[in-house]
Parts: C-alpha cells; sequence; structure tokens
C-alpha cells in the first residue's frame, strides 16, 4: 500500500523538476538540495517498504511508522501538484498577455531581473513547504534506521483522505469536516438546505480536494471560494436542480478534468472563460438547462467527452456562444455527441463543414437535432461524421433528401431518423451490413421498395452463366420501428426475381433474415406485410393505430382476419386500436 504511493511521487517529483528545468521555473535558492535530498531518502525507503508491509499487520510499531510515511506522502503530492499548477498558471498568463498583444513585462517565471511580487511570495511559499515535507521524511528515514521507532499516531479526522457523508435534511452540517484538510475526495449525499451556506468556509480549508461530489444536494450556486481549490481534478453537481450559476473564479481551476453539470435545469451558462480549463478533458451538460456552450471551447484540446453543443439562437448570449466551427480542433471527442438547433443559429454550411465531424473517430454516437426548415439539407450534407460510427440519430430535419455520406457508414448499428417530414424517399439502406435498429418515425415516405432494400437490379452487375447471386438486405436488422408514415400504402414484396428472365441465371435474395421485433404505429393507408417480414423469425410484433392492418391480421372470433394464419406462429403478437 505504502509503495503504491512512493512510487508515483518520486516519478512526479522528477516530472516537476524536469518541467521546472523545461519552463526556466525556479524556486528560491537551496530548494534543489532539498530536492535532491528528498528523493535520496524516499529510494532509500522505498528499498524496506516490502518488508514494513508485510510486517505491518502484526507488529504497532511497524504499522506507525507506514502512517507517517504515507502522510508525508499525502503532504509531498500536495506540495508537487501546488508547484505543477503555479507553471502552469504563470504560462497560460504569459499566454494571454502576448494574445493581447500589450507590451510584456518580464515579470513572470523566466529569469528576468524584474519580478512580480505576488510571484516571488508564491515561489517562496511553496520553497518553504517542500523544506517542511524534507523534514517529515528525513525524521521517517531516522526512524528506519532506528528500527521504526517507538512513536505512536492515532487515527483521527486530521488523517481521513476520503470521506462520504449522507446527511438526512434535518441534520445540521458538521463543522468537524473542516479539521479533514488533507482531505482528497469528499461524497457528500444530502438535501440540506444549510449546504450552500457552509461551502465557502469549506472551499477554504478543504484545499487539498481532489475529487467533489455534490450530486443531488439543494445548493443554488456554487461560491466564488471554489476557486481556492488548485488541486481539484474532478467536479460533480449533476441533478442539482436548483443550481443556477457556476463562478468565474472556477476558470482559475487548471487541474480539473471533468465537469458534470447534467440534469441542473436551472443552470444556464457554464462560465464564460471555460477555455482556460485547458485540462479539462470531460464535460456532461446534457439534460442541463445550458442554453448555449460559451467562446473559447475550442482551446480545450485535450477533451474526450462533450455530450452536448448547442448552437445559438441568437439574441443577447450570441456574442458569448461558441460557433460549430470551435469543433475543429477537438478531435479526441468520442462516446455520444449531440448538437442542437442546428439552423437555428446564424451558422452557415461553412461554419458547418469547418467542424470536420468526419475527423472525431472516437466518435460513436451522433445525435443532429434540427429547427426543421428546407435549407437544412446544404447544412446536413457538410455535418459528415466519421466512418466508424455506430449510432446516428436526426431530429426535425427539414430537407427532401437524405446525405449522400449515410450509405459510407458500415459500421453503422442504429439510425433513427424522426420528424423528418420532407424527407420522400429513402436511401437504399438495406445495403448497411451491421444496421441491427431502425426507427422510421413522422416522415413523408411514401414507399417501400426495392430501392429502400438496396436489392433494385444493377444494370452494370455481370453474372456468368450458371452462378447464383447471393443478396442480402439487412443482414443484421433485429428491430424495425415505424411510427407515423401516414403516406405509406405498399411494402412491396420480392416476388419478382433479378435475373428470371435468363433461365441459366438466378438470385438469391434474403431479406431482414435476423428480424425479432417489428413495431407499426399510425400507418392508416398500410395494406398488408411483405412476405420477407412474414418469413423472418419474429419474436415479437405491435400493431397500432393501423385500421387496415388490424382488420387483416384480426385473431378475433367474431371477425377473423383473412391473414390471421401468416401472423399466428409469432410468440407476441400486440394489435391495439389507437
Amino acid at each position: 500500500m505504502a509503495e503504491a504511493l512512493v512510487s508515483p511521487i518520486l516519478e512526479q517529483l522528477s516530472a516537476v523538476v524536469a518541467q521546472q528545468v523545461q519552463e526556466e521555473v525556479n524556486l528560491v535558492v537551496g530548494v534543489k538540495k532539498q530536492v535532491d535530498r528528498l528523493k535520496s531518502n524516499l529510494l532509500d525507503i522505498q528499498s524496506v517498504l516490502e518488508d514494513a508491509d508485510r510486517k505491518q499487520v502484526k507488529d504497532k510499531a511497524v504499522r506507525n511508522w507506514v502512517d507517517k510515511l504515507k502522510d508525508a506522502c499525502y503532504d509531498m503530492d500536495d506540495v508537487l501538484d501546488e508547484w505543477g499548477t503555479a507553471i502552469l498558471r504563470w504560462k497560460m498568463e504569459e499566454a494571454e498577455e502576448n494574445t493581447r498583444s500589450r507590451q510584456k513585462m518580464r515579470c513572470s517565471f523566466l529569469g528576468s531581473p524584474c519580478f512580480c511580487f505576488n510571484q516571488v511570495v508564491r515561489r517562496r511559499d511553496i520553497a518553504l513547504k517542500i523544506k517542511e515535507v524534507c523534514v517529515k521524511v528525513d525524521d521517517i528515514a531516522k526512524e528506519r534506521a532506528n528500527k521504526l521507532g517507538k512513536a505512536t499516531v492515532e487515527t483521527s479526522i486530521e488523517r481521513v483522505r476520503h470521506l462520504s457523508m449522507m446527511l438526512s435534511e434535518e441534520s445540521s452540517f458538521p463543522k468537524s469536516i473542516h479539521k479533514a484538510k488533507g482531505l482528497r475526495s469528499l461524497l457528500m449525499d444530502t438535501r440540506d438546505p444549510s449546504l450552500g451556506v457552509a461551502l465557502p468556509d469549506l472551499f477554504k480549508q478543504l484545499t487539498c480536494i481532489r475529487s467533489l461530489n455534490l450530486t443531488r444536494s439543494s445548493i443554488k450556486e456554487i461560491p466564488n471560494e471554489v476557486g481556492n481549490l488548485i488541486h481539484l481534478r474532478h467536479l460533480n453537481v449533476a441533478s442539482c436542480y436548483q443550481l443556477e450559476s457556476l463562478p468565474e473564479t472556477m476558470c482559475d481551476l487548471c487541474n480539473l478534468q471533468s465537469l458534470n453539470v447534467t440534469l441542473c435545469a436551472s443552470l444556464k451558462e457554464l462560465p464564460n472563460a471555460i477555455g482556460k480549463l485547458i485540462k479539462l478533458r470531460h464535460l456532461r451538460v446534457v439534460l442541463s438547462g445550458v442554453a448555449f456552450i460559451p467562446k473559447g471551447i475550442e482551446r480545450i484540446t485535450c477533451l474526450q467527452t462533450l455530450d452536448v453543443f448547442i448552437v445559438c439562437g441568437g439574441g443577447e448570449n450570441e456574442s458569448k456562444a461558441a460557433n460549430l466551427r470551435e469543433l475543429k480542433d477537438l478531435n479526441h471527442i468520442g462516446g455520444s455527441l449531440r448538437i442542437r438547433n442546428l439552423g437555428g443559429g446564424k451558422e452557415d454550411a461553412s461554419d458547418a463543414a469547418e467542424a470536420q465531424l468526419k475527423n472525431k473517430k472516437r466518435l460513436l454516437c451522433l445525435q443532429l437535432d434540427f429547427d426543421f426548415n428546407r435549407e437544412n439539407d446544404i447544412l446536413l450534407e457538410v455535418l459528415q461524421p466519421p466512418s466508424d460510427l455506430e449510432n446516428l440519430t436526426m431530429y426535425s430535419y427539414g430537407g427532401l433528401d437524405l446525405p449522400n455520406w449515410m450509405m459510407t457508414l458500415t459500421r453503422l448499428q442504429k439510425l433513427t431518423l424522426r420528424d423528418c417530414e420532407n424527407v420522400e424517399v429513402l436511401p437504399p439502406l438495406g445495403r448497411l451490413p451491421n444496421l441491427e435498429s431502425l426507427v422510421l418515425s413522422s416522415m413523408k415516405v411514401r414507399r417501400l421498395d426495392a430501392g429502400f432494400l438496396g436489392i433494385e437490379k444493377d444494370e452494370n452487375a455481370s453474372i456468368n452463366e450458371g452462378e447464383i447471386a447471393r443478396v442480402t438486405a439487412f443482414p443484421k436488422l433485429k428491430k424495425l420501428w415505424m411510427d407515423g408514415l401516414g403516406e405509406v400504402e405498399e411494402w412491396e414484396g420480392i416476388e419478382r426475381r433479378v435475373g428470371e428472365e435468363d433461365a441459366d441465371t438466378t438470385s438469391i435474395i434474403s431479406i431482414m433474415p435476423q428480424l425479432q421485433y417489428l413495431g407499426i404505429e399510425y400507418c392508416q393507408l398500410l395494406r398488408a406485410l411483405p412476405d420477407y417480414v412474414l418469413a423472418a423469425p419474429l419474436q415479437a410484433l405491435g400493431i397500432r393505430g393501423c385500421p387496415i392492418l388490424r382488420k387483416r391480421y384480426s385473431c378475433r372470433k367474431e371477425e377473423m382476419g383473412e391473414d390471421w394464419q401468416k401472423i399466428s406462429h409469432i410468440p407476441k403478437i400486440y394489435l391495439h386500436v389507437w
């Protein structure tokens, strides 16, 4: 256990010292000697840790010594993190000064005779903390030399590193937690309304915290004092339904790696300077009240999770909102991405093209929400996703035609098209080799024919005499849902075979050979199911709001449908009037 702390500290110590040299960041005279002695002591201690870990189970003196070592390692981790954070902040400040094209005051961390007073004080503070830890480790090393000494250390809240609290609404917030100054992670599950009042003091005291989880709490704001948590990596305020604001001081947390505001319905904005969080890897905003993504998101090039990008619809937020083109360099984004309000702002096809979604190779799931106008087709054509996409959803698309790139998504497993009410003709979706789920809802499609299946005769195809052409449409489709296709009358079967005019050649056509679930709702004009659907290994069939189909396949004795026997083998059948 102690070895797991010491080894990373040694690695981090070497890394920060190397960064100091690279960035020309010097502390005060004498610190290098302190650091060298610290490394030497830790290496000596490391050599006996395996034996100490084994002995501490039975030997209280050894256990106390190991506990002291753990405390010192945690302290050293804090100091090194503070050191690295200071380097990063000074570097960012210099970059901001360069961006503003002002005359640079050579008072940053460069080897210059001019120093900012605050930075000199900061360096001195870090140097003193390093010295304090060195003294602790010296004592620990001496105890090892003296057969691990006889000192005892009592377990108390000061030594707690990870804490999970569950408080009822009647419970008052425990002020004793302020003593846990070495706390690394804190999870508070409470509806206590006094939590919001307690947070400012809490953030002043628990400055070593790395992970803070306030999920489902009743807080209305995060206080400015959150800027004190310079070591913070993870902040989770998901489902804080009353949370209304996040302070700009949050953007000083340059070590922050994840921020989760999911389901924060009252939260309307993210901090404007969010682009300063250059280490942020995961930003979760889905189902919150956030109305736009702030400008500067393009600077967070290591971002791996961005579940929602909201295109600003103009108005008072337009000057603060990021444009689609700011997605251009965020090529590490993976998992799921939803883009809302497409076509609702002033962005045009050139902005959308600049987003270069096709370069987001880690993206697996994409949802595009449009504002439903006929110019959506121009916008959609340039929003081509990566070819490895597995899940595509489109809402309220107002164009007449679906994009050409749709058929290049050879790994697509799930396709959902909802409220695309101007689309009359579907592409040959049956040619998508890995499609397992297809949802078609509220569209103007008139026919489901061979073009939809992708098995229409190819005039350029050459079939040698005696050859059998094998064609499979929707080879992996398991679920098909159709809803609101009010103009579809015919769902064509495959009675006609390609090549039947030539007795020497033939085609074997297989359609939806793995279909297990079929749902049809409010397709009022649809007259019958095709033969290949009736032959599929269906496990469930649901029909609602389709009067012609219901009459044709009814199983009621008083009005037995003419084709009931064709579906009677299906294990689960649901026939509803409305």
